[in-house]
């Protein structure tokens, strides 16, 4: 899956340094080609030369080392990668990012690369929480840099909390959804094939006048990655899209719409033959009264736009429910769990996927997401952060579940 995918591993100085060389077998093994650059006190856990024997190229430590090539190494390296992997990630390298600091190799090659950068913490429970760095972590989320959230269990320093460096198989794993985000494994179970999938995905778009709408953020990623795990596991998938940059997943059906009116016409015309629906779509909840046939000149300090509410598409499938699976989502910036027990309930859902967006790494537009799932039975259950396709599959494990009861 990583065929001749160039990657440079970032290695901070952390007792978790140990576990970066199983990353770089991992990497190798998956066909990628790996630069390790090493800090100084990364050097103290794990030597420079097993990371060279590992990875079959030089690594990269002090600034001022003698040059193998001949261009500027930091440079050089920033220029090559297709991804920068930095596992694991202390507070300093974090802090150091965060504030432009580039005092050595690794902080200085991050600084000039534009390949997509991901970055493991790891930690102690206390310094992972403390507000200064999750600060740090919220400022480069919002930046574009991406995160894995770390895994909860026994710690070097021997206190019980978050705080691990995820293994590197669910590394790995990320990595190759990241280059792939809707490639499927395909030794997952075939066990929706008698199944057929109602989803939704992307956010509508509500028109003001002929160049201008009222949407948001939603950029369908979810929905994309519920239909193509669907469609691997044998489900037939009929996928309702509004407006995306994405490529449809193979083997499933789509169709385009734009406004919540369109998005509310096309599934009610698919409902009665779905098994399993899934909204997670971002509809509008309201739209302008009235839309003008042309463009709208600048001239006041201010507009007004009447707005009317659009219909509750969600309520009206747990109205119209029979033999379907309804699943919703609720995106939420307060009162996670309250809102969302109050959307399954009124809506008449089986489940509801809900995300708080203001968490790094969650809610529209990012390639991972973290969420707590709700059922009509009462039990709630919470997912940390992993790929949206990762996510996919856990949510159509939980339905397969609750259709076997």
């Amino acid at each position: 899956m990583l065929n001749g995918k160039k990657i440079v591993l970032g290695v901070s100085g952390g007792i978790a340094a140990y576990k970066a060389v199983e990353i770089v077998s991992r990497l190798k093994k998956a066909g990628a080609v790996v630069q390790v650059i090493m800090t100084e006190a990364a050097t103290q856990f794990v030597s420079a030369l097993t990371f060279r024997e590992m990875s079959g190229n030089p690594v990269a430590v002090a600034m001022w080392s003698e040059i193998k090539h001949w261009n500027v190494e930091h440079i050089a390296l920033a220029k090559w990668a297709d991804l920068f992997l930095i596992a694991p990630a202390t507070a300093n390298i974090i802090g150091k990012i965060a504030n432009g600091i580039a005092d050595d190799t690794l902080s200085t090659t991050v600084m000039a690369t534009k390949a997509p950068v991901i970055i493991a913490p790891a930690m102690n429970t206390e310094m992972y929480v403390n507000p200064i760095v999750q600060e740090n972590i919220s400022k480069l989320a919002g930046l574009g840099y991406r995160f894995i959230e770390p895994a909860s269990g026994m710690l070097a320093c021997g206190v019980e909390g978050q705080g691990r460096l995820p293994e590197p198989s669910a590394i790995v794993e990320y990595i190759c959804q990241t280059f792939a985000p809707f490639t499927i494994n395909a030794s997952i179970p075939c066990d929706f094939s008698d199944k057929k999938f109602l989803i939704t995905a992307g956010g509508t778009r509500e028109p003001i006048d002929p160049v201008r709408y009222i949407g948001n953020h939603s950029s369908g990623k979810m929905g994309y990655a519920l239909a193509a795990a669907a469609a691997a596991r044998g489900g037939r998938v009929t996928l309702i899209s509004a407006p995306t940059k994405l490529s449809v997943p193979e083997h499933v059906s789509v169709k385009y719409i734009e406004t919540a009116a369109e998005m509310r016409q096309a599934v009610l015309a698919e409902y009665p033959d779905a098994d399993i629906v899934i909204k997670a779509a971002a509809v509008a909840d309201y739209k302008p009264k009235t839309v003008q046939l042309q463009k709208i000149k600048k001239n006041d300090d201010t507009l007004t736009l009447v707005l009317e509410k659009n219909p509750d598409i969600l309520k009206e499938l747990g109205q119209l429910k029979q033999n379907q699976f309804l699943v919703g989502f609720a995106a939420e910036t307060e009162s996670l769990i309250q809102n969302a027990t109050d959307k399954l309930n009124k809506k008449n859902l089986d489940m509801i996927i809900a995300n708080d967006v203001t968490k790094p790494g969650a809610g529209f537009d990012y390639d991972t997401n973290t969420v707590k799932i709700l059922y009509r039975d009462g039990l709630k259950e919470e997912f940390l952060q992993m790929t949206k396709i990762q996510l996919a599959h856990v949510i159509l494990d939980k339905i397969r579940v609750k259709l076997k009861k």
